[in-house]
């Protein structure tokens, strides 16, 4: 079994033991496998790429393939304690519809995306004039799935703009599964944020 991403530990530390969890955009099962085996949680995830639903099933976790915009409006208000929408918010055409749909399902919501303010993108932008290349960002512009770039900041301005309350964030620096907390210029030295 891989070790669980560090900003994924983030997300399961927040998580109550025996919650009921919608994981939109859930890849492999990771934080769900995770999630059920260790807090023992009720999982649901919806994934588009049938192969990754695939991995799920094989590891026992329920998970619907699907658009997650389409598939979320299927579920009843407050069906769940916690939707979790891990570094997929960044690929989502409706980025505050999607949060009300996950706040309507659920208690709480959970998102995470990297950050484009990270001084690594900056500069990279600013030394080549070229859409930037990095570990957490390892698309070209042409074949990203990625469809919009923000920033820490960029969230919590939106956040504020929609009237979504921000109980808890982490701005974070990640290499493979280990990470570290970045509370000093967060937008500026974190590569990934999570609310």
């Amino acid at each position: 079994m891989m070790p669980l991403r560090y900003d994924l530990k983030i997300i399961a530390s927040w998580i109550a033991p025996g919650a009921r969890i919608l994981e939109l955009g859930c890849g492999e099962g990771d934080l769900l496998d995770w999630l059920k085996r260790e807090k023992q949680v009720i999982e649901r995830g919806i994934e588009i790429k049938e192969s990754k639903v695939v991995k799920c099933i094989e590891r026992g976790l329920s998970v619907l393939q699907g658009d997650i915009n389409e598939e979320i409006q299927d579920y009843p208000d407050n069906a769940f304690d916690y939707a979790i929408c891990s570094q997929t918010l960044q690929q989502v055409y409706a980025p505050s519809e999607l949060i009300r749909s996950m706040l309507r399902v659920a208690k709480m919501g959970v998102v995470s995306f990297p950050n484009f303010g990270h001084i690594k993108i900056r500069t990279q932008l600013a030394a080549t004039g070229k859409a930037p290349v990095t570990k957490e960002l390892p698309y070209s512009w042409h074949d990203t799935p990625n469809i919009r770039v923000l920033s820490l900041d960029d969230f919590k301005e939106f956040a504020d703009q929609a009237g979504f309350k921000i109980l808890k964030k982490a701005a974070i620096h990640t290499k493979g599964d280990q990470g570290k907390m970045v509370t000093i210029l967060p937008n500026l030295f974190a590569t990934y944020g999570i609310f």
